[in-house]
Order: C-alpha cells, then structure tokens, then sequence
C-alpha cells in the first residue's frame, strides 16, 4: 500500500509503498477513503525538515541542550549518530482519517464496513484502538466527516472555556480550527468576534454569523472588542492563532472582562505579563488536542473508557459530537474546501498548502484497487527475489521490531558481506520499509509468521517490546532459527519458564540475549587486567541511567517490565561476568521517598559462588553531567576502572585504555552471534548464564515491587 511520510532530516516529503499494517490488539483496520491535510501540525513538521541544520537547531533551543549534555557525557561520535538516526527516521503524516473497516476483532464495537473517522493517518489502510474510532451518520458525507477530527481540536479548547448562552466569545485567528470554532460556538448560542488578517477568511467568519476584526486593514482589536461589548470586556477569548509573538495573548487578557476565560489551543509565545492576569484575576489555559484520553496509553491503546459520570467528553465523545454537529447541519465545510486531490498526486496537496488562501485540502483514495494486506512480505528490491536458504555458508538474517535502537545501533553493524539480508518486520510496515531499504534487505513487512515460517531464514533479531520477546524467542526457536533477542529475555518467571523448556526441546538453535556490555573491548581488557588476580573481587557498579517519566512505555510494567526488568539486567550480567563465577544470592533494596516512587532507584547486591560480591546502584535520580557508567573492581590490592565505557585503567598502573567515542560492546555481540551462533553452531552466551542473569533480575524486580507495595 501507500502512505504519506516525511524525513525530517532531508525534508523529503514522500508518497512511499510500505507493507499494510497490523491491526492491534483492540484496534480496528481501515481502508481510507479520504483523509484531510492539516494546514497546522503537517506544515509545521514539512517546513521544518526542509529547514536547515542550523534552522532546526535555532527552532529547539532545548533540544540543542540535550545534545550539548549527551556529547559531554557520551562524545561527539556517539551523539552525532544519535541525532543523525532520529531525523532520518521518516513520520507518517495526517490525523484526520475517514474510511470503512475491514477488519476488526469479535468484542469490538465496529463491525466490518461501518464507516468510520478515526485520527490515522494519510495512508491506504490505517490501524488504529478503537478510542480513537468512531461510527459516522448516515446524513454525513465522506468528505465533511473527513473534518473531524480537525474539529474536535476545536471543540476541546470550546469546551475548556466553557462558554454559556449568550456569552460573547472572542476567536483569535481564523485558519480552518478557527473557522471551525466559530461554528461550534455560534451553535453554542454564543456571540463571536473573529479576528484575522485574511479579508477571504474573515468573510466565511461573517457568513458563520461572527462579527470580525481586520488586523491587515489596521483595527485595534481591543477598541473593537471594547465597542462590542459597551465597555465590558469579553468572556472569554480562543486563540487558535499561529505566532511567536507574545503580544496576541496580552491582546487577549487586555479585551477580556473581569474573571475572563484565555485558552489556548494555537502555537503563540508565552511570556506571559502577570499585571495582565492579576488585576482581572484571568484564569488562562492550555487545550491538549482531541480531549481526556489523549496521550493516556490506558485509554487509546488499551481501550480502558472513562467512565461517562466522571469524564463526559473525552476525545472518542468529542468525536462523536462533532459527527452530530455535522447531521444537524451546524458545521458546513465545503466552504472550507479549498483543495480536492486523488491520493495519486497527494503531494501535491504538501504544495499547496503553502498557497494563499489554503485550507481545506482533501485526499481522495481510489477504492478499485484495495491493497493486498494479509500474510505477504513486500519485496524491496534490494537483493535477488530468490534468496539462498540454510545450505550457504552465509547466514540468511531476518529482523522483527525495527525501533530507533535497531536502526541505529544493531542495523549497521551487520557486515556488508557475508550476510544474506532476508527482511524486516514491524507492526505498522513504515519503520520496517525504511529500515529495509537503508540497510539492504530483500523484504519488508508486518507479517510475522511469513518471516517464521520461511525456510531460508537461519537467524532471527528479535527487537520488539519488551513484552513480547519470550513469545517470539520461543515462537522462532520452534520454527529452528537461531535467535538474537535484546534484553529482557523474558519479564516473569512463566515465559522464563517456557523458554528453557522450549531451548531444551530445540537443542541445535542457538540463543543469544543483547547483553552487549560483555562484549565491549573495556569489558574485555578489563578480564586481562584481571588475570593476575586469583582472589575473590568486590565490584561496584553505578548506573546514573537518568529520569524517564512515568508514562514512558519502558516504564509500563505490562509493556516494558520497569527499568529493573529492562535495564538492570545489563549491569546483572556484567557482574556475572565479570566475577566469572554463578550467583549465589540476589539482595535488592528500593529507595523510599519521591525520587524512587517508579522502583528506578535502587541499589542490587549479588553474592558470587567463589566468594565475590557486587553492589549495583541503578538510580534514576542524579545529573545529567555524570558519567551514566561507572564500573570500579576492587580485587588483589588494585583497583580497576570502567569510566562510561570510553576510558578504563588500573588505578595506580599505566594500564589503561580509551576508545574514540563510547563502546558499550554492540558490535563485538553482533559479531558473535553471527560467527559463533549461526556458522559455528556454539553458545556466545552460554545458555546457563543466560537463564541465571535472567532469574536474578526478576528476582531482584520481585523483592523492589513487593516494597513498593509496602512503602505506598
């Protein structure tokens, strides 16, 4: 199929063929059949991955800063490469969907062929949680409800400002939300002002019943509100306005009455005057999108409503609304259509946004030829359509999760000879059809099971979220792959369980856990350093791994485990290493208190069968200026130092050794896996330490949940 993409980095805008989607769980899978270009967010993100470096740079001064720390920290190698693979990685673009479901699960609302608006994106099928869905009337055409979601933007900042019958009601700014506003107050019962400076616009404001104000003809929009109002002041004002001016909102609280309502909904500067909101005692906010529910996972990926008593509108009822307001007549939109392409020529329609007078700017999408979206990998082009199997000397290679970390630090590593490039998957099809084409595969796709089931395919790279890949390692080495899975292995004791059995049911596949640290050459030269000494060792390792909010999904026990589960177990292993001997007892503390109220400050205390110990202190609460890594050995009257795998050195000897940027071991395991696991047939890892490290970890995640519980 096709979608519609953007590269930040070379500011190309692309109609570019990728695999169909997956549905997801609780979602539903939509044929599009017209979608709405969005004047606001979509022209932001094309101008500004046309702009320069330097206009990009200028454009996020707090970005600069997080670079700017990630060099001190990390190095320029390392953070350059970072920042390089985040503006490659092209975006879907479009939120304003319409389009019929054909396909959906047995529990869900929708059935097959209801029409539908949803908030996906401009492609030809589009997979999205049923929160973000909803059913159009009968009396509503395609391309009005293509104005939806748009509207329900709107709708929420009207909704925040709370408006009452007969309140007069400032608009500020009368692009497509803006015009759209105005409608929704007026059938609000609310008296309008529109202001623009487009004579075109203010005109349609005039025809939806709004009084206006032309800033390109000079009038003072607050004298005009003034005399609107007989010396009041307004109720409230909507800025729907785009700006880096801190004036419109000044403008703004200056026109309002006492207690007078400011919510944002545009992008305009925020230095805010506190005389402007003190003596009127103004309350002002900022309208988050579509409504409750947005960017809260619990409600739009795993479908969990808030319940209508607590939380009338939220952005599925706002939806709803606008869909009601469209079949009783009180939105019209064909005034707003400026722009009408076949989804053939939809850059055209990136073109014309930038033309005076744009705004409504539809894609219509052919439905005679319905994409092909069941069990098929797309060919890429990359490699011969006819892939040599398991007989070659050269392992036939297939990836499953193509994230900004497969990408960036695993893809190209992968040696350019020597490897036959078999495909990449992934849930939506875009990461993988990128991934594909960067780094040489054959195939791309989201079926799964094409790529499992696929004799030519010796190893399998399994770099999906966290928890899903005990059921892939266990669904690969079944279908007798050798499997490179990145950390965690598994998040319980259960899919540990069905691991195990499942490697001893297959004794020829070989597996291997990410754990790249080991492979470092500060890691190896470290063991050398160690040779000389035959006594136990005390180590100590501290992980300044800095905060990740809450609502990151690294942190969602369900999806990531926790930071324990999908991190510590790195630095578990580099213990067991290291000490070079089985862990014989895992002992870990939680911090109490704010800083360790997610579980990601705690300190893991591991004893070693040969007497050694290892104290890890994994926190999530210290400075961005120190060294995320630091590895001190204490054994045979010396000390021995990893200093965030970019120096390390024997305290008080010459011994030592730095490397350019940072190596934390990524290319020393894919080496190893491909060399040892898929030609040799042996173990990188051997499977024992492999189960051991993973036992310890949910061992030591089991005893910090159980005081979290006690601590709350």
């Amino acid at each position: 199929m096709r979608q519609i993409l953007q590269n930040l980095g070379s500011g190309e805008t692309l109609l570019a063929e990728v695999p169909c989607p997956r549905r997801a769980e609780g979602g539903v899978l939509i044929q599009s059949v017209r979608s709405l270009v969005s004047l606001g967010t979509e022209k932001m993100l094309v101008d500004f991955g046309k702009g320069s470096y330097l206009a990009k740079a200028r454009s996020q001064p707090d970005k600069v800063k997080q670079v700017l720390q990630k060099i001190k920290t990390d190095g320029l190698l390392t953070t350059v490469d970072a920042v390089r693979a985040k503006l490659d990685t092209p975006i879907p673009l479009g939120y304003c969907n319409v389009g019929v479901v054909a396909e959906t699960s047995r529990q869900s609302r929708f059935a097959i062929g209801d029409r539908v608006i949803s908030n996906g994106p401009h492609a030809e099928m589009v997979s999205v949680p049923e929160n973000l869905v909803a059913k159009i009337p009968s009396g509503v055409s395609d391309e009005a409800a293509a104005f939806t979601v748009v509207s329900a933007i709107g709708l929420q900042g009207i909704r925040l400002l709370q408006p009452t019958l007969g309140e007069r009601i400032v608009v500020s700014g009368l692009g497509l939300i803006g015009l759209l506003a105005v409608q929704m107050l007026r059938a609000h019962g609310c008296e309008v002002l529109g202001i623009d400076f487009d004579d075109d616009k203010l005109k349609l404001a005039e025809s939806f019943g709004a009084m206006t104000v032309n800033l390109a003809a000079d009038q003072d929009p607050v004298l005009a509100a003034e005399h609107w109002t007989g010396g009041q002041g307004v109720d409230g004002v909507l800025v729907t306005a785009s700006t880096k001016s801190d004036e419109l909102i000044h403008q703004a609280a200056t026109m309002c009455r006492k207690r007078g309502r400011i919510v944002l909904v545009g992008v305009v500067g925020l230095n805010l005057r506190r005389a402007d909101f003190y003596e009127k005692e103004l309350s002002f906010q900022v309208s988050c999108s579509y409504g409750p529910g947005r960017y809260d996972a619990n409600y739009e990926q795993r479908g969990l409503d808030y319940p209508i008593g607590f939380v009338r509108w939220t952005e599925q009822r706002n939806f709803e609304a606008v869909l009601q307001l469209l079949d009783g007549g009180k939105i019209e939109t064909e005034s707003l259509t400026t722009h009408r392409f076949v989804f053939d020529d939809a850059l055209r329609g990136y073109e014309a946004i930038h033309e005076k007078g744009a705004m409504g700017i539809l894609l219509e999408y052919e439905q005679e030829n319905r994409p092909e979206r069941h069990s098929r990998l797309l060919w890429v082009g990359n490699q011969s359509k006819e892939l040599p199997g398991s007989k070659t000397d050269d392992p036939s290679v297939a990836f499953i999760g193509a994230g900004g970390f497969t990408t960036r630090m695993l893809l190209p590593l992968l040696p350019k000879q020597n490897v036959v490039r078999h495909s990449i998957t992934s849930g939506t099809g875009v990461s993988a059809s990128h991934a594909a084409k960067k780094f040489g595969f054959s195939r791309c796709g989201t079926d799964t099971r094409a790529v499992l089931e696929d004799e030519t395919v010796d190893a399998v790279f399994i770099t999906t979220p966290h928890s899903t890949h005990a059921s892939f390692v266990v669904q690969a080495l079944t279908h007798g792959k050798h499997v490179f899975v990145e950390k965690p292995l598994a998040m319980n004791r259960e899919d540990l369980n069905q691991v195990s059995d499942c490697l001893n049911e297959n004794p020829s596949q070989r597996l291997m856990v990410g754990f790249n640290r080991r492979f470092s050459p500060h890691t190896v030269a470290l063991k050398n350093w160690l040779r000389s000494t035959s006594s136990s060792k005390a180590l100590v390792l501290t992980i300044n791994a800095g905060k990740i909010p809450a609502d990151h999904w690294t942190q969602d026990l369900e999806v990531g485990g926790g930071r324990i589960i999908g991190e510590a177990c790195h630095f578990i292993d580099l213990a067991r290493f290291i000490a070079d001997s089985p862990v014989e007892s895992v002992v870990a503390t939680a911090m109490r208190g704010g800083d360790g109220i997610l579980g990601d400050c705690a300190a893991i205390q591991l004893t070693f069968q040969d007497g050694s110990i290892a104290t890890i202190h994994y926190l999530a609460n210290g400075h961005k200026a120190f060294a995320k890594e630091r590895i001190e050995v204490f054994a045979g009257g010396k000390v021995f130092v990893v200093d965030n795998f970019r120096r390390s050195y024997v305290v008080g000897d010459k011994k030592s050794l730095k490397t350019r940027g940072q190596d934390k071991g990524h290319a020393g395991e894919v080496e190893a896996f491909l060399q040892l696991a898929c030609r040799e047939g042996r173990w990188p890892i051997p499977t024992e330490e492999l189960i051991e490290v993973s036992l310890a970890t949910i061992d030591a995640d089991e005893q910090i949940r159980t005081q979290m519980s006690a601590f709350s």
